[in-house]
């Protein structure tokens, strides 16, 4: 049994946390932060967690997660974390940072993108990427865990297959995804308020979004060689789920049944990830509340496009159940521990 914090747990990622965690057989919740809830039970904040998980909240300031816990899952909003990152590896603690503060390998470019000094740089070379179906081995020896962000998770798992074989071209490759409001957090603006986004959906940041430079820096470490992308995220009108479509040219023609079977042997041993029968395409109706990725493939044979889609939650294989099954991989359980089968259909 080890024991658990979540520093930052009243959002919607410590949320789902909680949610994954309080049914796992080797886990045991012993502390949760929250500067506004300090001083209530986290099910003030969450009523579905009412008897079931009433665990009071605390500020950082005063509670000893390094005492209290083994491993400490920050969900804290990026740069805020930071320091209290810093002083738990330093203690010795495991840590699996739900922020992008560690995802970087470079500063200057977290710099760039985020816009904010970064100031534990000594912690960047030991921090892992934390996705597990290609770098599983990394995660396991992990002190300091980088839980991928919810885009670049959904695109990655599509496209490492091709990339990894050299099956497409590495640049040219155009990532559309769909978000439900979710994705935003708990303390999101105007345009995310119900009457803003109800009924319509939203391109935003495109070409400028945050996640690009993680894509990047990953896909190219799966290809060997530099991979650019295109990335262009709208909002649409639903809580939860990321639909990604991804358009890139193939280097060698193979038939869809050669790609087919490639993310077939790919992804045989991989508990969270399905691919979809030849025929049929990827929908967020059936991943939501789950950990799955659900991989759909199509070709164009005309341009001799692949076109693959991806489905998540955003709050589950994109957040707070990859941090899981994360945790699972650096404590030897085995990754499908705590996990309740299907998601939530309809």
């Amino acid at each position: 049994m080890i024991r658990v914090g979540i520093a930052g747990a009243s959002g919607y990622t410590g949320a789902e946390l909680i949610r994954i965690l309080w049914s796992h057989p080797e886990v045991k919740i012993t502390a949760l932060t929250s500067e506004k809830q300090a001083g209530l039970p986290i099910s003030e904040t969450f009523p579905s967690l009412k008897g079931i998980v009433d665990l009071q909240c605390e500020s950082l300031a005063h509670c000893d997660l390094a005492g209290k816990c083994d491993l400490i899952f920050s969900a804290l909003p990026h740069r805020e974390g930071m320091e209290v990152v810093g002083g738990l590896v330093k203690a010795g603690k495991k840590v699996i940072d739900l922020s992008a503060d560690f995802r970087l390998a470079d500063y200057k470019t977290y710099e760039k993108w985020y816009g904010v000094e970064h100031t534990q740089k000594d912690l960047l070379p030991k921090a892992v990427y934390g996705m597990p179906e290609i770098k599983r081995e990394q995660i396991r020896n992990a002190q300091l865990v980088a839980n991928p962000g919810c885009f670049p998770t959904g695109a990655m798992l599509g496209l490492a297959p091709v990339l990894k074989s050299g099956w497409v071209e590495t640049s040219g490759i155009i990532i559309d995804s769909k978000t439900g409001v979710s994705g935003a957090g708990r303390n999101a603006g105007l345009p995310f308020l119900y009457p803003e986004c109800n009924e319509g959906v939203k391109a935003y940041n495109i070409a400028i979004h945050r996640h690009t430079p993680e894509m990047e820096q990953e896909l190219t470490g799966v290809a060997g060689k530099e991979v650019s992308v295109t990335f262009s995220p709208h909002l649409i009108p639903a809580n939860r789920g990321i639909l990604s479509t991804i358009y890139c040219q193939m280097a060698e023609n193979k038939s869809l049944d050669q790609i087919w079977e490639l993310y077939h042997r790919e992804y045989a041993e991989e508990a969270f990830v399905r691919i979809l029968n030849k025929g049929n395409l990827s929908n967020t109706k059936f991943v939501l509340g789950s950990n799955y990725c659900d991989i759909g493939l199509a070709k164009d044979e005309r341009n001799n496009r692949l076109v693959i889609t991806t489905a998540i939650d955003n709050l589950a294989k994109g957040a707070s159940g990859l941090a899981a099954q994360n945790m699972n991989i650096m404590f030897g359980f085995p990754e499908v521990t705590g996990f309740n089968g299907p998601g939530l259909f309809p």
